[in-house]
């Protein structure tokens, strides 16, 4: 590759990055690939509002593998090749329990508006509960601004949040009055995006995350920051 593996990264997103000390779940799980291939890597912040864009980013060379807690997409898959999931999760609705202590899960949210971040997934979930009259309308905040969005499910700038749901609980989990009430909303694969262009890469990445997961060293990873050390985090909780 002669240079240094380019991996655009989308913060903040906890637990999969912007931990203390610029740390994460995908940080290590991205470190311990490029130290399996031997290859030095360079993080590279994205900027975009849009969490989608960073894919065009990186079908047009900008990055040579994307992570950020990604979920695959068909949309995705059209211009990333994708690694087998490292992680599957899915979606998580946060409220404010002190404000709306009747909201306990989806079913909960008429008349009520769901804050989502521009380009995640969580968008076409909220969208379609408003579609079938479940809740009031979308907000859509800026990707970066995440922290926003939480601090209006305090003020009433929105009612709830809806993100994948180890992030959601990070992002809460300091917030008085704020907490993770539903998880299980959807069923994502989370995977690192490589530059479809780069078959060569793709399939050095893939040997190597098999050898990871078969030496345990991702089962630690991911046990370090979920605290849950299976691929499928539906796995071994309560």
């Amino acid at each position: 590759m002669g240079a240094a593996l380019r991996v655009g990264v989308a913060y903040p997103e906890p637990p999969f990055n912007a931990m203390p000390g610029q740390s994460g779940l995908d940080i290590d799980v991205m470190t311990a690939l490029a130290a399996a291939i031997a290859e030095e890597i360079e993080f590279v912040a994205y900027d975009g509002a849009d969490f989608d864009g960073i894919f065009d980013r990186l079908a047009a060379g900008d990055y040579d593998c994307v992570i950020a807690g990604t979920t695959v997409t068909p949309e995705r898959e059209r211009k990333a090749a994708f690694l087998p999931p490292y992680l599957i999760s899915g979606q998580g609705l946060a409220v404010d329990t002190a404000r709306l202590p009747q909201v306990h899960s989806v079913d909960d949210l008429a008349g009520l508006t769901v804050g989502v971040q521009r380009g995640n997934t969580s968008e076409a979930i909220a969208q379609q509960l408003v579609d079938d009259g479940k809740a009031e309308r979308v907000r859509v905040y800026d990707y970066g601004a995440v922290s926003t969005a939480i601090a209006d499910l305090v003020a009433g700038g929105c009612d709830a949040v809806m993100k994948l749901a180890p992030a959601l609980a990070e992002l809460v989990k300091q917030v008085p009055g704020v907490e993770l009430v539903q998880r299980g909303l959807s069923v994502e694969d989370i995977a690192v995006a490589v530059n479809p262009a780069d078959q060569k890469l793709l399939a050095r990445l893939q040997v190597a995350q098999a050898e990871l997961e078969e030496d345990g060293t991702l089962q630690r990873v991911r046990r370090k920051w979920l605290g849950n050390p299976y691929v499928d985090q539906s796995v071994g909780m309560l």
